[in-house]
């Protein structure tokens, strides 16, 4: 909602609060459409200024509201002029042996963290974002860098350790740049060979940066990141702390910006939806390290509205730490659902 001059206004706008006049006296009531009638009466009653409501007031979820938001145009441009410049810096690196600097691919990600009003809505600003099929691959790696800066303060990282670990983001997943874009990011089921093909990447990504100055870490996050904390990953088999701790932070990571970020052939998971999954393959991450990402993406939700299943609109009052996927919700009538016992309902997205 914003003021306009009584002289901007223009038939079919919808008046966004009460309007008043000197007596305080209601002249017209929050909801009605300008046309000349209401123009001349506003006149008459020496109205400067009219509060009307702007597109963003007809958002109904959280998310088309985020999207609408000026917070998020401005992380929008930022962006848009970054992941360019990150793409063209590992193109010349991958396909034409141009060797890198790290200070220039840690100021794209300042620079983009330099656009946020507030950190945490990167989260929510990162949901709206879909970059073209050709970008698919450099937008992953991107996204994985800027969710590491605010999952290591989740982590309680040091400012070094912070640093290491955005570094791990922006190169693990490089080997898939080696790969066909149509391999990576293909729709169907993938055959036997192409997912033997596919898990080629993170020796191809040791590869390639095995000879340059940099953190034994990061190699090791290439390599290491799809290993499982129950042995069950590849390409060694490696378990619990077997695998190196950053390669851990960045098998989570990897596994969240995979489920929320839009795909042109299905939609992003909500928050709730990426909780119970990584509730139910628990086993195969550093629970140390998953617990307090999921405690922080809960409780991120906690007032926010829900549509469920049923169809039904629900605020979030509280979230259960037993089950963080399934929290208490209030639907509008003031009743209350444990979803932790209302196994039939679940929830479809975020209000």
């Amino acid at each position: 909602m914003k003021d306009i001059a009584r002289m901007a206004l223009k038939p079919g706008m919808e008046i966004g609060a009460d309007v008043f006049n000197y007596k305080n006296e209601l002249i017209f009531p929050s909801g009605t459409i300008v046309d000349s009638h209401v123009i001349a009466k506003l006149t008459r009653h020496s109205i400067i200024c009219v509060p009307v409501k702007e597109e963003i007031d007809y958002a109904k979820t959280h998310f088309e509201k985020v999207r609408l938001s000026s917070g998020f145009a401005k992380f929008r441009k930022a962006y848009q002029d970054a992941l360019p410049a990150y793409k063209a810096i590992m193109f010349q690196f991958i396909f034409n042996g141009v060797p890198f600097k790290m200070d220039d691919i840690m100021q794209i990600y300042q620079n983009i963290y330099d656009s946020l009003d507030q950190n945490e809505r990167l989260l929510d600003y990162l949901y709206n974002i879909l970059p073209s099929e050709d970008d698919l691959t450099y937008a992953h790696c991107l996204n994985s860098a800027l969710i590491a800066g605010l999952f290591a303060s989740w982590f309680s990282l040091s400012e070094a350790n912070t640093q290491l670990l955005i570094q791990c983001a922006f190169f693990y997943d490089i080997g898939k740049l080696k790969l066909p874009n149509e391999l990576i990011w293909k729709v169907g089921k993938l055959t036997d060979v192409e997912f033997e093909k596919i898990k080629t990447h993170t020796i191809l990504g040791f590869q390639m940066l095995q000879d340059l100055p940099v953190s034994a870490h990061i190699l090791k996050a290439a390599l290491m990141h799809h290993e499982r904390y129950d042995g069950s990953g590849y390409p060694s088999r490696l378990h619990d702390v077997q695998i190196d701790i950053y390669a851990r932070y960045i098998s989570i990571i990897d596994a969240y910006e995979a489920m929320t970020s839009a795909r042109t052939y299905r939609e992003s998971k909500h928050p709730f939806q990426v909780i119970e999954i990584f509730e139910k393959d628990v086993h195969k991450y550093d629970i140390e390290l998953l617990r307090p990402i999921m405690f922080r993406l809960a409780n991120h939700m906690v007032g926010l509205n829900v549509l469920l299943s049923n169809d039904q609109i629900a605020e979030v009052i509280l979230i259960n730490q037993n089950q963080m996927g399934r929290p208490l919700v209030r639907l509008k009538d003031g009743t209350f659902i444990d979803l932790t016992t209302r196994k039939d309902i679940n929830i479809k997205g975020i209000y």
